[in-house]
């Protein structure tokens, strides 16, 4: 049987490698170490260049060459590349759900690699979307 697909938003990421981020990286790289070990835990194209991004811009940058093995790590998770259809979809859930336009390209993302969970700190879990629970870890 195959385990639930759990999508992991940018954030959730970016915590589990944060040294400053206390409780916040003690959840998240408890979570991650879950989904590691569950082989459950899937991300898109988008989630990936916002990891890098973000980690190679923050006060206290990651080195460029980490950044890369981080992300290089995490490519061996299933990953959905997001395409022009999933940008008119989100654009749909944008409109329908009242999401930023980046939440909800999250959410088409995730709907197209068939997860029923997404972990976010920035999604608001008042409802599912299109079948998708929204559930902040940190809350």
């Amino acid at each position: 049987m195959a385990a639930e697909r759990i999508f992991v938003d940018t954030p959730v990421l970016v915590h589990a490698h944060d040294v400053d981020r206390g409780l916040k990286r003690a959840i998240a790289e408890h979570v991650l170490k879950q989904l590691w070990q569950d082989e459950s835990g899937v991300l898109s194209t988008q989630v990936l260049q916002e990891f890098y991004a973000a980690l190679t811009a923050s006060t206290s940058p990651v080195p460029r060459r980490a950044a890369r093995d981080l992300v290089h790590a995490y490519g061996v998770w299933p990953v959905v590349a997001i395409d022009a259809a999933d940008i008119l979809t989100a654009s749909d859930f944008e409109e329908r759900y009242r999401l930023g336009f980046r939440d909800a390209l999250i959410v088409a993302g995730a709907r197209k690699a068939g997860a029923t969970l997404i972990l976010s700190d920035t999604l608001r879990p008042y409802r599912p979307i299109t079948g998708v629970e929204l559930r902040n870890p940190f809350a």
